[in-house]
């Protein structure tokens, strides 16, 4: 047991923090630089929204201009490679607002990145978290490799209520990840198998093809089988019950025809009855070769230089809040800034917004119990008014 506790110790003393940002007071704008590629970008405000527990803890920084791009980036206290390690991204995203369309994700960048001209297409290493737009609820996680982004192909869902939520990415170097969303594992997979980064390991053969007597019919037309003599009768039929109109006159009606009806002895299209294929040899399968383009890579993870951070969002409805911000080689130490952060914010808040919400129902019942309760007097007065006016006259 002595032992454990020591290498938990050990495992803690030697983690690297790179950049941490909890945004605790004004001072953040200074480290913070404002992307001036575009003269119109919205503007961040220090808030901690309509619930939390300790205000200066739970602030963050939050979208305050609806329609609005946002771009704002920071460098990070030490420039790092990840060779060898892991990097652990985490932060908390609260769409206060009821988000209905934009970006809550963070882009992680070399250390050369251009604050000042900071934007859309500003490389970057690491695109990582929400991004919601109507029906389209996912976590991004991007990851450029050789000059190209590419998104992960797997489907991850993000949260779209009103409360604050923490994202975490965790790259190893033996070329795994795992995506957390409060703590809990929300995927995890191999670099290789979920992203794109690399050409197929095998291709199908260029110089293969399905021989031209290949049969994949299943079942065939039973040849012996034929079609019965009585089977062609007409779909619709004169109704024999029907009797010419007593009125009816040909000279003003035309000739008179019995209406139709479904034929009962109708069998619809005849087909022959099927059976096995003799000559039936299954779906051709193209073969697969070796490809001569994939070269496999043990450091997909890797990257030279981590040394910025920034948002470059766009959102329709602004009130995002963004807060608590780590980037370290220590999974245990993201989960510790977690439980000094988001881990006391999360209990008080979703407390004070179920509060909230209940004081608003009760609110609205008693506004609609007061609006129902005044309807019969304003009746009486409507009615009084008009007898009033029928006398006058």
């Amino acid at each position: 047991m002595r032992s454990v506790c020591l290498l938990a110790v050990v495992a803690l003393v030697s983690a690297e923090v790179y950049f941490k940002e909890e945004f605790n007071d004004n001072t953040w704008e200074q480290r913070w630089v404002q992307s001036n590629h575009k003269d119109d970008f919205g503007a961040f405000k220090l808030s901690a929204g309509k619930y939390f527990d300790v205000e200066s803890r739970d602030q963050g920084i939050q979208t305050s201009q609806d329609a609005k791009f946002y771009s704002r980036a920071a460098k990070f206290d030490k420039t790092f490679s990840n060779k060898g390690k892991s990097v652990v991204i985490q932060y908390t995203v609260k769409h206060e607002q009821g988000i209905d369309c934009g970006g809550g994700y963070v882009k992680v960048m070399r250390s050369d990145a251009d604050l000042v001209g900071f934007h859309g297409e500003t490389p970057y290493n690491i695109m990582f978290g929400p991004d919601i737009c109507g029906p389209t609820r996912r976590v991004h996680v991007i990851l450029s490799y050789k000059g190209k982004n590419h998104l992960i192909k797997k489907e991850i869902t993000c949260k779209s209520d009103e409360l604050t939520h923490l994202y975490t990415l965790i790259l190893n170097s033996d070329n795994t990840y795992e995506v957390q969303i409060d703590g809990e594992s929300a995927q995890t997979g191999s670099l290789e198998e979920d992203w794109d980064l690399l050409p197929a390991k095998k291709i199908k053969d260029p110089d293969a093809k399905k021989p031209e007597d290949w049969d994949e019919r299943e079942y065939v037309d039973d040849a012996e089988d034929s079609k019965p003599e009585d089977w062609d009768k007409p779909e619709h039929i004169p109704d024999p019950d029907a009797k010419q109109p007593e009125d009816w006159d040909d000279e003003m009606d035309g000739e008179w025809e019995p209406p139709m009806i479904d034929n009962p002895e109708y069998k619809g299209e005849w087909k022959p009855k099927q059976i096995k294929n003799p000559e039936y040899k299954g779906k051709w399968i193209h073969p697969e070769i070796d490809n001569p383009e994939y070269t496999p890579d043990d450091e997909l993870y890797l990257y030279e230089d981590f040394g910025a951070i920034g948002f470059d969002l766009w959102q329709v409805k602004s009130g995002t809040i963004f807060d608590n911000i780590i980037v370290t080689d220590s999974l245990e130490e993201a989960q510790a800034h977690a439980a000094e952060t988001f881990d006391k914010l999360k209990v008080a808040e979703k407390e004070k917004k179920e509060a909230a919400d209940e004081a608003a129902r009760k609110l609205a019942e008693e506004e609609a119990k007061k609006k129902e309760a005044e309807k019969p007097e304003e009746t009486e007065e409507a009615e009084e008014d008009e007898d009033k006016e029928h006398d006058e006259l």
